[in-house]
């Protein structure tokens, strides 16, 4: 059996000696024997799981990539299997809900009004959507929105572009976009020939699944290859 220090484990991730004592102390790696002076003796099992672990950090990101380990440690294999299984849906998700909003690019900029449009209501819109109402007036301040005021009562009033705008935002919300740059795209959609901005959003968004769907599929390798030698 190969012998290994935390420095060996550690070059090849360059990361410091340090931080794989502290992945181990945190139960990311399997316990290290330890010499008569104390020193750590690591294994191609602790390299293999450090492995592991860092394709899970970036496939699922720290907090998961750290509950799969614990559970593959403790003997709870469906549960890791469930981690996988549970990113790959929301990945599936994710490309139907980009799919969508690229099939929709063209009505998103020049939107269809039916023909017997009512304007809605804060609450109307947030549940055509399925978000709380404050999220429609947090939009608003960010500048996604601009819902007309009845004058009598004050109440907003969203017209079909508006909620055109709504859906959108809510679309790129779900693609990890921050407010800022949603507010951007939309008001390129409000404008004539504006949605160039929309389509360099889609071609990065779907950039970013492919990346996170080979990460996925490191992190299934790299996790399979050390549960094969534990």
């Amino acid at each position: 059996m190969v012998k290994l220090r935390p420095s060996d484990l550690a070059r090849e991730h360059g990361l410091t000696a340090q931080a794989v004592r502290n992945y181990e102390r945190e139960g990311f790696l399997p316990a290290a024997e330890r010499t008569p002076s104390g020193y750590r003796v690591y294994t191609e099992a602790h390299a293999a799981a450090l492995r592991a672990f860092l394709a899970l950090v970036r496939a699922y990101g720290h907090g998961v990539a750290g509950e799969a380990m614990h559970a593959v440690h403790s003997g709870r294999i469906d549960e890791v299997l469930m981690v996988i299984d549970r990113g790959h849906e929301q990945l599936l998700r994710d490309r139907a809900t980009l799919d969508a909003v690229t099939a929709s690019v063209a009505r998103l900029a020049e939107p269809e009004v039916p023909e017997r449009f009512a304007p809605y209501t804060v609450g109307e819109l947030a549940y055509r959507l399925r978000v709380t109402p404050a999220t429609l007036r947090n939009w608003e301040r960010a500048g996604i929105l601009s819902p007309a005021r009845e004058r009598a009562t004050g109440y907003r009033r969203f017209e079909w572009e508006d909620v055109r705008d709504a859906e959108l935002a809510h679309l790129l919300r779900r693609g990890g976009y921050p407010l800022e740059h949603i507010a951007a795209v939309v008001q390129q959609v409000r404008t004539a020939g504006g949605t160039e901005a929309l389509a360099q959003s889609l071609a990065d968004w779907r950039g970013r699944l492919t990346k996170r769907g080979l990460a996925m599929l490191d992190a299934a390798a790299q996790l399979s290859a050390y549960l094969a030698i534990r």
